[in-house]
């Protein structure tokens, strides 16, 4: 590999992992998850890591420290690298990898312009993630494959990623119905169905909870979880879309506890099964105004599941 390449991966793991190739090039992680809590505009600015730190600090008590240590620190990594040609994005296909990655070609567009861009597309989760540990020699094959065929971003898929980007950290989501559309040949072919997913984490009409709470809901109907913890696993194992750990879950958890009489056993409560059945809506007890999703207010807009569509709430 030439040493004019710079990665730049979703993940820890991911890192660990193309390490296997003997690469000599700087290796990044962008240690953020843009998908979740309140963005700005500028990605980098001192508005954007505020922002960013108050919504650790306030949702999962994170202290400066840590958000430093973890965050912040590879961000000014990421800064110090400007002499390489070529910029490679490994980035994985759920949506907490997808949002992040449209945050970082907007920071390339803004900071490295004229770059070369290119991205890694593998498959879910990336298989040599999994492998790696048992089978290093055709792990490594399967690393050189994608890296091989990479692709390479014209100035038209740079431009549309940003478009997005800018979209969701906007206050008005509507435009992402249409704006997928814009660029149907882009190689950002995971990009769609992220959007298509982000737009159904808003409240839905029928009964004021989004598509991933009420698969939680529907999950725990089906009484064979002993504890939260095998809840938990279970959903992250069989639900990859958005690319959530424990810590999301839990959080999420925590926000639908009045519709649980048990976590251990898991067991809904009679309203979280009228909730679940549509009989009630639920949406005046989990409506926020400091829950944000990207840009927008979440409880500001509602979810139509028979247009697929966003309905603005007018105060």
């Amino acid at each position: 590999m030439s040493a004019s390449i710079l990665h730049i991966t979703d993940s820890l793991k991911t890192a660990e992992a193309i390490q296997v190739l003997g690469i000599s090039s700087p290796v990044i992680t962008w240690r953020e998850m843009l998908c979740e809590g309140k963005t700005t505009l500028k990605v980098g600015s001192e508005d954007f890591w505020k922002t960013r730190f108050d919504f650790f600090k306030t949702t999962y008590k994170l202290s400066k420290k840590s958000f430093i240590d973890n965050t912040l620190k590879e961000y000014r990594n990421l800064c110090k690298q400007k002499t390489q040609d070529e910029i490679v994005l490994w980035f994985t296909n759920d949506l907490y990898s997808q949002i992040n990655n449209i945050a970082i070609i907007s920071w390339l567009k803004s900071y490295r312009r004229g770059r070369k861009i290119s991205i890694v597309n593998g498959t879910n989760s990336f298989d040599f993630i999994t492998t790696i540990e048992s089978d290093v020699p055709t792990n490594k094959e399967l690393l050189k494959n994608y890296f091989n065929n990479r692709v390479t971003l014209s100035q038209n898929d740079i431009e549309y990623a940003d478009y997005i980007w800018q979209i969701y950290s906007s206050d008005n989501p509507l435009r992402l119905e249409t704006a997928y559309l814009f660029n149907p040949n882009t190689p950002l072919v995971h990009l769609e169905n992220s959007i298509k997913i982000h737009l159904q984490r808003f409240p839905s009409l029928k009964n004021g909870l989004n598509v991933m709470e009420n698969n939680l809901l529907h999950r725990a109907t089906s009484d064979s979880f002993l504890t939260r913890e095998s809840f938990l696993t279970d959903t992250i194992q069989k639900d990859t879309t958005y690319g959530f750990t424990n810590k999301q879950y839990l959080y999420k958890l925590k926000q639908l506890k009045g519709l649980f009489t048990s976590f251990h056993p898991v067991k809904l409560s009679r309203l979280g099964k009228k909730v679940l059945s549509y009989q009630v809506n639920y949406y005046a007890n989990m409506r926020s105004d400091f829950s944000y999703l990207g840009g927008s207010k979440k409880y500001s807009f509602l979810f139509v599941e028979e247009s697929k569509k966003l309905l603005k709430i007018t105060s």
